[in-house]
């Protein structure tokens, strides 16, 4: 099974990632919209999301958790990461704006941790779907920070998951 590459571009305070899916613009969109379909592939592998609360509309948020199940990543093997996106605007398969912070179980966003402003685009190339996401952090610096926390695997990984979780519908 060939994985469609990546582009990861990090310039100044923006980073813009962009891959094309094998899948119908309406069922990519339906997996960024849906709590079920997300806990299904959102996050790196050996993560799961054991908690996902979904409010899917201009100014609703999704609050989920991150947990890392697999023993073989060490020091990260039982840790919780909590996010917290805010939905800015919506326009059915076609864009997604929010706001990603990291965030505490009780939904509280973190600021000594970097958010991002994130635009998602999808659109329809030869049957398939073309995804891009560009993010603005309020600095270079925070972008800086998320990449050395390493980021590109993360999404990539993430990515990949988001494929499988698409071939499985084919």
């Amino acid at each position: 099974m060939m994985m469609s590459k990546m582009l990861f571009k990090a310039e100044g305070n923006v980073l813009t990632m962009e891959r094309t899916f094998n899948a119908p613009t309406e069922l990519v969109f339906k997996v960024f919209s849906d709590s079920e379909h997300l806990k299904q592939w959102f996050g790196p592998r050996g993560w799961s999301i054991p908690v996902s609360n979904l409010d899917f509309r201009p100014g609703g948020a999704w609050h989920y958790c991150m947990k890392c199940e697999d023993r073989n990543q060490g020091d990260f093997y039982g840790m919780e990461s909590w996010g917290k996106s805010v939905y800015k605007e919506i326009v059915a398969n076609e864009k997604l704006v929010y706001v990603d912070y990291f965030s505490d179980a009780e939904g509280n966003v973190s600021d000594n941790m970097p958010a991002v402003e994130v635009t998602l685009t999808f659109e329809t190339v030869d049957g398939k779907t073309k995804l891009t996401s560009i993010g603005h952090y309020a600095t270079d610096e925070a972008l800086q920070t998320v990449i050395d926390m390493g980021m590109e695997q993360g999404i990539t990984e993430t990515w990949d998951r988001l494929e499988e979780h698409l071939e499985s519908f084919q």
